[in-house]
């Protein structure tokens, strides 16, 4: 089965990470953070949209690795309409999973393949480094609202 996991990710990974769906600076944000890793150079620039009390759209601008882009990528599908609760626990059962391979939550499928990270412990920090943004922008630590100017 682990097997069948690790194909998973490498297809998923690979695709997300060259083309990522979420993988521009929203328009219009109210929340934004930013992640780095210098040890390996991942950068991450996270921007939330909320509208009713959920986030209704996540954006991103990321150099680095096709794990952290792949990351940030599936990371605005799983929190796009959920609570900030909620999405702040999607963001504890992502560095819970890619510690230890096990995916404890079912609603959380899309986010199978970085279960497999778990394997490449020196690869977790990429993993983790858009969700550790996610954590700061839903905080508010280095939130700030924007809007690009047309």
């Amino acid at each position: 089965m682990f097997e069948d996991l690790r194909n998973l990710y490498q297809d998923t990974i690979m695709q997300r990470g060259k083309s990522p769906k979420h993988g521009s600076r929203l328009a219009v944000f109210d929340a934004q953070a930013k992640g780095d890793n210098p040890m390996c150079g991942d950068r991450v620039h996270v921007f939330l949209r909320h509208e009713g009390g959920r986030v209704a759209e996540l954006g991103f601008e990321a150099r680095g690795c096709a794990i952290s882009i792949a990351s940030a990528d599936l990371m605005a599908e799983a929190v796009a309409g959920q609570s900030d609760a909620r999405a702040l626990e999607i963001a504890d059962a992502v560095f819970a999973m890619v510690r230890t391979g096990d995916i404890t939550d079912p609603s959380l499928d899309l986010l199978r393949p970085l279960a497999a990270v778990s394997e490449a412990k020196s690869r977790i920090k990429c993993a983790t480094l858009p969700w550790g943004a996610l954590q700061s922008a839903l905080a508010g630590s280095g939130a700030e609202k924007g809007s690009v100017e047309a």
